[in-house]
């Protein structure tokens, strides 16, 4: 069972020319509503990719909330542990250009109410595989990330988005996600040595003991481990939207790891899965079914 204890959003989505810069309007093409969060992003992803999927976490009290929930409920994701608290429900503001880039603001709602009493809650055991983000209080994040090896299972910390105080707990996730950028950043937090981005990663998994993954675009993923450096390719494609790329890839990354896989074949999985994504609009509903990356493995 893969437990998911992170943020749900209702993402509002304005897709237009190019993005503006500080100060500037500029005209819109489209809106549309999807729901997101990293959190239920990544959880669907797993969920997609085939895996048992609980989240855990907080929506409001609004009409956003059904809405936040909807794609989770119809995919069979347990939200038995969902609160509704005294608050409005996360959004996330996306402006989208023509090429596929975009920019986002988050307002954390519910999401920011997540706390170590929900992670009491949830009761982890060593039949869970915990997936985090950085989407909800740290607090929460620290006490899940320790009662996950308490309980001996296994964990996974996306750092997105990056907050330079939440670099000490990296090195308390088994398996630790980020972005090039993310990365970047967290190795000069992190004061880690080395003269590039691979010497850097190969620091922190000396240091810690820990499996570091970086997502690296359309060059696909690296990750440095204790045996070394593993490295996976995506599919070449012309994106449509980038949203949701990264939550796509951690879900079904997590799922391949949980049902068994050895690392470098889970890489190629999810970062097929996160190729895929980008073909579509929005976030939860551009992530693909387990069908579609049987099919694009075998093609490529």
């Amino acid at each position: 069972m893969i437990t998911v204890i992170g943020s749900a959003n209702l993402d509002l989505i304005a897709t237009v020319d190019r993005l503006p810069r500080p100060g500037e309007t500029v005209p819109g093409d489209s809106f549309s509503t999807a729901p997101g969060g990293k959190g239920a992003n990544q959880a669907l992803g797993a969920r997609r990719a085939g895996a048992d999927v609980r989240m855990v976490g907080a929506v409001g009290q609004d009409p956003f909330a059904d809405q936040a929930l909807a794609l989770l409920q119809e995919g069979g994701v347990d939200l038995s542990q969902m609160r509704r608290a005294e608050t409005a429900t996360g959004i996330a503001v996306i402006l989208v250009e023509a090429a596929g880039e975009n920019v986002i603001a988050i307002v954390p709602g519910g999401n920011g109410t997540v706390s170590p009493a929900d992670v009491a809650t949830a009761k982890l055991s060593a039949d869970d595989f915990l997936m985090m983000q950085l989407e909800i209080p740290l607090d929460a994040v620290e006490a899940a990330l320790a009662a996950a090896r308490k309980a001996g299972a296994p964990s996974m910390l996306n750092t997105a988005p990056f907050r330079a105080e939440a670099g000490k707990l990296l090195a308390e996730a088994d398996y630790v996600v980020a972005n090039e950028t993310e990365f970047d950043l967290y190795a000069d937090a992190l004061d880690l040595a080395g003269d590039d981005r691979e010497a850097r990663m190969r620091d922190f998994c000396a240091r810690t003991g820990r499996i570091v993954v970086v997502t690296l675009g359309a060059e696909g993923v690296m990750a440095a481990t204790p045996d070394g450096v593993v490295r996976a390719r995506g599919l070449a494609i012309t994106p449509v939207d980038t949203v949701g790329a990264g939550d796509t890839f951690c879900g079904y990354l997590a799922a391949s790891l949980e049902q068994g896989l050895a690392l470098e074949e889970a890489l190629r999985r999810a970062a097929v899965a996160g190729s895929l994504a980008c073909l579509k609009p929005g976030a939860q509903p551009a992530i693909p079914f387990a069908a579609k990356i049987d099919e694009a493995l075998k093609a490529n």
